[in-house]
């Protein structure tokens, strides 16, 4: 019966620190640019866009076929590198439990 209160105990406190990461997370952002600099895309850590930067150099409109590649390279790559400082963060709170890193919790 210990081991199952520490469990508890362990389980409450990594659902506090959950909450506090997700804060954590929705703060801090990463950035990511495609088409050598001409798009970029600023992505928080709670995977939302927070902008978009287009060159002007880079708006044809007779190529926006290229314009719109771009956008979604650099949203694709921006929210990657948001996925990843997640996981990194999230691996931090879940190996205080000797969890397996990528494991979803139900909290």
């Amino acid at each position: 019966m210990v081991n199952m209160m520490k469990l508890m105990k362990q389980a409450t406190s990594m659902q506090k620190d959950m909450k506090t990461l997700q804060s954590k997370l929705a703060e801090q952002s990463v950035e990511f640019s495609s088409g050598g600099g001409m798009v970029t895309v600023i992505a928080k850590g709670d995977m939302s866009i927070e902008s978009i930067k287009i060159d002007p150099k880079v708006v044809d409109p007779e190529d926006v076929d290229m314009l719109e590649d771009m956008v979604k390279a650099a949203v694709d790559g921006a929210l990657k590198q948001a996925r990843d400082m997640a996981a990194q963060e999230m691996e931090k709170v879940t190996s205080s439990l000797g969890l397996p890193p990528g494991m979803d919790l139900p909290f």
